[in-house]
């Protein structure tokens, strides 16, 4: 199901009548006037809520004879919400560029001539700039806890808490003194 459909199912299930009709369709298809009569509602009232959950794909119609059969499309409601959430979004394009564009801005912010020039206080900045540094570690290499504070040291002086934090935002691990970059 595309964010689309998924907007015009939700916008269409956004109304207790259509919810009534709907319950009457899972229990049996019927048309306009026996809907009518079973919800105590006017044909063109049924009519005109009908018309929006089949256009949402909530119902379909079959003509038969002289009436129109209405009956409720299953599978549409067999979808979990969380898979319709899930499913890669058009935006995901324009919400990676506005991810990228603020990382970048914290990096310009923090960072000056390659040296960090504070620590964020906020824990999200911080990631940042920590995943900025743990980039100057190579994968599969073993480091002494002096290794560390030497590269951590070239971006900035506090290279004991910027260690700590490398570690606790499990960046880096550490095992019997030795330091590992974590691969993500």
């Amino acid at each position: 199901m595309t964010e689309q459909e998924a907007v015009g199912l939700f916008k269409s299930l956004a109304d207790m009548t259509r919810l009534q009709i709907l319950k009457t369709l899972a229990a049996e298809d019927m048309y306009v006037e026996r809907l009518a009569e079973r919800l105590g509602l006017t044909p063109p009232t049924i009519s005109f809520h009908l018309k929006k959950l089949e256009s949402a794909g909530a119902v379909t119609s079959v003509r038969s004879q002289y009436y129109t059969m209405y009956s409720l499309c299953r599978d549409v409601f067999t979808a979990r919400i969380i898979d319709i959430i899930a499913e890669k979004s058009g935006e995901a394009d324009i919400q990676a560029e506005r991810d990228a564009q603020y990382r970048q801005k914290v990096i310009d912010s923090f960072f000056e001539y390659g040296k960090l020039k504070s620590i964020p206080a906020q824990r999200k900045k911080e990631r940042i700039i920590l995943e900025e540094i743990v980039r100057s570690f190579e994968f599969d290499r073993i480091y002494t806890e002096r290794e560390v504070n030497i590269v951590i040291a070239d971006f900035h002086d506090d290279f004991c808490t910027l260690r700590r934090d490398l570690i606790s935002e499990r960046l880096m691990e550490r095992q019997n003194g030795e330091y590992r970059r974590v691969k993500e």
